[in-house]
């Protein structure tokens, strides 16, 4: 038996053919986006995108389906009987509006040149002024669910997508049958069901269980008019790992499967990376490094501590609270160097080893890792990135290597965070590109926190998780924690904090917190004044980015 896991990123999807009881990974294929990510121009019309917009096609999401799943098949030769299970996870919260048979808006020619009839990625932050509202009313009313995300609310989430909708366009909004999570939507795509699941209701749309959504009460307040939150968002939740139903017979016909494979609700690529990765109980701080960082921890107990993104029962495994928190720019402020230097994909690894023959605090050079904003613990999409010591002396290598510190530092923050407020941190399992192409950041990760980081021997980790919950979907498996029980890998690499580097590495952070602290909160208007002044007053006279 073989079940099939689909990790829907930022800029491409990967399909992984796993053997279902042995967790041997017999294929990988990846399909790139072909509009990867929107941000400059609506496809067709050619209307400039307003600062901070950031939106997807599905027909992008379609094709890593129809094109990934028949070639992992041929690849192998797996009878497409064999396929028992399916599962998949995307990038999050990335929504879209869709008509009431689960048709994209955006893929009507009625709304096709409407801006917000499109999806709406995970880093989309144009909504920055709506969740900056929700956040001043939830405190004045002393909200109570507010706790659960840290005290306050992103703009990447739920709900200030969907009244940003119904601020701008409310034609368009009054016009949407249901505003839907990607990875909900994709498993509508392939089941002809809408199946929504916990995990996103929990951490994106602020549901819980026992309380349900934030009152009506509440959203009028802060939007006189928006009184019903649930009426695109409906108030039936699956856990993880349920079956959402076979394929449409179109759909298995056009992937190369049956139409009895069994598709699991949909998940979250960090969040599936835990089980993806091995992990299955408390103390780990489970940390996915890509074009972003998203941070997961488990816990026996409900602890509300400031400054995560969320905390929910049962919400990453079964019987166990989950915790989420992350960095918004890891891979993509890397990548941003790289094209501002000019060079090409070649340059990474160049510069990586430019950059490891530097010790600990030897640049001079002190970055604050905001190039898209702050997650964890700010939450706030308004500030920027931060490069102090610069000198005539200063070489690109450093400056690199201050970025790759730079990811380190922002990853002690957050694990200090948790361990300030009693959940303990004993080690790092690190996952994801970087956690594999990078041995320099890994060891800067852990000199830099003083734990030991390992990453899997597993390869493609969210896809993995995915499959197994696929397995699990497909009655191969009681539950996620028998299928990881059951597959679980060595890890392939370990990192070491060398104690030496470590004391250094605690000088440098000393100064990174006075700085995270001063510009991120007793002057926080300082980043925001610079913000405002390059995107509401300076905007006519910007120049045209090339592409």
């Amino acid at each position: 038996m073989c079940t099939i896991g689909v990790d829907f990123g930022t800029e491409s999807g990967r399909v992984l053919l796993l053997g279902a009881r042995t967790g041997e990974p017999l294929a990988v294929n990846v399909v790139p986006y072909a509009s990867a990510v929107i941000d400059r121009e609506l496809p067709g019309t050619g209307e400039t995108l307003p600062t901070d917009w950031a939106l997807q096609d599905p027909a992008d999401w379609v094709t890593v389906l129809e094109r990934g799943v028949p070639t992992v098949l041929r690849e192998t030769g797996v009878d497409p009987a064999d396929v028992v299970g399916l599962g998949v996870d995307f990038t999050s919260c990335t929504v879209l509006p869709v008509d009431a048979g689960g048709v994209p808006l955006c893929q009507h020619e009625r709304w096709r040149a409407r801006r917000h009839a499109w999806p709406k990625l995970w880093k989309h932050h144009a909504a920055q002024p709506v969740a900056d509202r929700l956040n001043l009313i939830a405190d004045e009313r002393g909200e109570a669910f507010l706790s659960r995300y840290g005290g306050r609310i992103s703009s990447e989430w739920y709900f200030p997508k969907l009244i940003e909708i119904w601020l701008e366009d409310r034609e368009l909004y009054e016009s949407c049958a249901a505003f839907v999570e990607a990875t909900d939507w994709i498993v509508w795509h392939l089941t002809g069901h809408e199946r929504r699941q916990r995990c996103t209701a929990a951490y994106k749309a602020m549901w819980s269980e026992q309380d349900g959504l934030p009152s009506p009460a509440y959203f009028e307040a802060a939007y006189p008019g928006f009184a019903h939150p649930a009426a695109k968002l409906g108030h039936e939740f699956l856990a993880l790992g349920a079956r959402a139903g076979g394929m449409v017979p179109e759909r298995a016909r056009a992937l190369g499967l049956s139409e009895s494979t069994a598709v699991a609700v949909g998940n979250v690529d960090s969040f599936v990376s835990v089980p993806g990765a091995g992990v299955s109980g408390p103390e780990t701080f489970v940390t996915v490094i890509g074009t972003s960082i998203c941070d997961m921890v488990l816990g026996t107990e409900e602890v509300r501590l400031p400054g995560i993104t969320g905390v929910a029962y049962e919400g990453i495994l079964p019987g166990l609270y989950g915790y989420e928190a992350g960095q918004v720019a890891v891979g993509d402020m890397l990548a941003w160097y790289v094209r501002t230097l000019g060079h090409g994909p070649e340059a990474y690894s160049q510069l990586e080893a430019q950059a490891g023959r530097y010790g600990p605090g030897e640049t001079g050079l002190l970055a604050l890792d905001w190039w898209n904003g702050n997650r964890s613990i700010l939450a706030d999409a308004d500030l920027t990135g931060v490069l102090v010591g610069l000198t005539l002396h200063s070489r690109p290598e450093e400056v690199y290597r201050a970025l790759l510190e730079s990811i380190a530092y922002g990853n002690r923050r957050i694990m200090d965070n948790f361990t300030e407020h009693g959940v303990p941190l004993c080690q790092i399992v690190a996952c994801g590109g970087i956690a594999e192409r990078s041995p320099l950041t890994m060891q800067l990760i852990a000199d830099i926190s003083g734990r030991p980081v390992y990453v899997p021997g597993s390869r493609e980790i969210p896809a993995r998780g995915s499959a197994l919950f696929g397995a699990v979907a497909a009655g191969v498996y009681p539950g996620i924690e028998a299928a990881v029980e059951a597959t679980r890998e060595p890890s392939a690499q370990t990192y070491r904090p060398d104690p030496t580097a470590s004391r250094v590495y605690d000088r440098v952070y000393a100064v990174y917190r006075q700085l995270y602290e001063t510009l991120g909160r007793s002057q926080v208007q300082l980043l925001h004044e610079l913000k405002r002044i390059r995107t509401h007053d300076c905007t006519p006279n910007r120049p045209k980015e090339s592409p």
